[in-house]
C-alpha cells in the first residue's frame, strides 16, 4: 500500500485529490494538511510514501516545505501547480530543489475533478513512490557499464555549419537532469543539441529560459521553420511534437499538432525517429530518467542509422523507465552515470 499526504490550502482541492487516489486499491491517503507548517508536523507521525504539495499556501509555502522535506526526509514529492508563468517558473524551482514531479491545476477549481488526468496522477504517484531519490548532485568515480566504440567523422567549419546533432530525451527527473548534462557543454561545441521533455505548454518555455541562464550554450524553445545552428540547444515546446527536416545543407525545426503518441507530446519517439533520416550528419541519441519507454523506439531507428547511443544508468536516475526500455532494445552504446553524459558529448562530437 502506498500512503500519500495530501498538502493544499484548499479543503476542496484536498477533497477531489482524495477521492482521486483513493480510486486505487493500492493507494491510502493517509493525511491532509493546510499549509506547509502543518505538513511538517504530521510527516515524522503519519510517515508517508509520497507527498503531493500545493506551491501557494499562507503560513508555509510549498517551496520552503519543500527544502525542509528534501534536508530532512528521503520522500518524493509531487508538486501542485498553476498553469500561470510565475507558476512554471516556481515549479521549476521546485524540481531543481528536489521534487520529483508535478501535476498542474486547473484554472477553474470547480473544474478540478475533470481536469486533472486522474490515470496519470495516480501512475505517477505508483512510480514516485519507487524513485531514486540517494543521489549526489556531484556523483564522482562513475565508469561506463559497457562501451562500444563508433569514430565521429571531422570536417572542417564556420561558426554556423556543425558536425552532428545530439539528441535527447526525458521525462520525470528530467529538469534536474538536464542541469548536470546542457551546462558542460561549451559555447564552441561542434553540434547543435534537440531536446523532447514532457512538460506541458509553458513549462518548457521556463524550463529553456533556466538553461538559457546557466549554460554557454544558448538554449531556447524550437521554433517552426528554424534552423539549427552550431552551439545552440532547441527545446520541444509543450503540446507540440517536435522533428528535424532537411534542406539541402540546413537542418530545419518542424513543430506539428499531429495527434499524442502514446498520450505524449511532445513525444521523443518523434524527434528522434526524424533525426535518424538526416544525411551527411554525425548523430548523437541520448536517453536520460524517465517514467514510460519513449525514445525507445527512436533510438532502434537512429541505430538503424549509424548513431551513436547513450542511456542514463539506473543508479543515477530518478525514474529508470526511459533509459530501461531503451538499454533493452540492445541498441544502446553506452551507459553511463549522468554526471559523465555532458563529457561524453563533448568527447563524442568534439569542439
Amino acid at each position: 500500500m502506498i500512503k500519500v499526504l495530501i498538502v493544499d490550502d484548499s479543503a476542496f482541492i484536498r477533497k477531489v485529490i482524495k477521492d482521486i487516489l483513493e480510486i486505487d486499491k493500492e493507494i491510502e491517503v493517509v493525511g491532509l494538511a493546510r499549509n506547509g507548517k502543518e505538513a511538517l508536523e504530521k510527516i515524522p507521525i503519519l510517515n508517508p510514501d509520497v507527498i503531493t504539495l500545493d506551491i501557494e499556501m499562507p503560513v508555509m509555502d510549498g517551496i520552503e516545505t519543500l527544502r525542509e522535506i528534501v534536508n530532512k526526509y528521503k520522500i518524493p514529492v509531487i508538486m501542485l501547480s498553476s498553469l500561470t508563468t510565475e507558476g512554471a517558473d516556481l515549479t521549476l524551482k521546485a524540481l531543481e530543489i528536489g521534487a520529483v514531479d508535478f501535476v498542474q491545476k486547473p484554472k477553474n477549481v470547480f473544474n478540478v475533478s475533470s481536469e486533472i488526468k486522474q490515470d496519470l496522477l495516480i501512475e505517477k504517484i505508483k512510480i514516485v513512490s519507487k524513485s531514486n531519490l540517494k543521489i549526489d548532485d556531484k556523483i564522482s568515480g562513475g565508469k561506463a557499464i559497457y562501451k562500444r566504440e563508433l569514430k565521429i567523422s571531422k570536417t572542417k567549419y564556420d561558426k554556423e555549419s556543425f558536425d552532428a546533432i545530439v539528441a535527447i530525451g526525458t521525462s520525470t527527473g528530467g529538469p534536474r537532469a538536464l542541469q548536470q548534462v546542457i551546462p558542460k557543454i561549451p559555447k564552441d561545441i561542434n553540434a547543435a543539441i534537440v531536446i523532447v521533455q514532457h512538460m506541458p505548454p509553458g513549462f518548457t518555455k521556463s524550463l529553456a529560459n533556466r538553461l538559457d541562464t546557466l549554460s554557454h550554450i544558448k538554449v531556447k524553445e524550437g521554433e517552426d521553420g528554424e534552423k539549427l545552428m552550431r552551439g545552440c540547444c532547441y527545446i520541444a515546446p509543450g503540446d507540440f511534437h517536435m522533428s528535424v527536416i532537411q534542406k539541402n545543407r540546413d537542418y530545419i525545426v518542424r513543430l506539428d499538432k499531429n495527434p499524442p503518441i502514446s498520450g505524449l507530446r511532445p513525444a521523443a519517439d518523434i524527434l528522434m525517429e526524424s533525426v535518424s533520416k538526416l544525411n551527411n550528419i554525425n548523430k548523437l541519441g541520448i536517453i536520460l530518467t524517465g517514467m514510460g519507454s519513449d525514445g525507445a523506439k527512436g533510438i532502434v531507428e537512429m541505430k538503424k542509422a549509424n548513431s551513436y547511443i547513450i542511456a542514463e544508468d539506473e543508479k543515477s536516475c530518478i525514474v529508470f523507465g526511459m533509459p530501461k526500455s531503451a538499454i533493452n532494445t540492445g541498441s544502446v552504446d553506452l551507459v553511463l552515470p549522468l554526471d559523465k553524459i555532458g563529457d561524453e558529448i563533448i568527447n563524442r562530437v568534439g569542439v
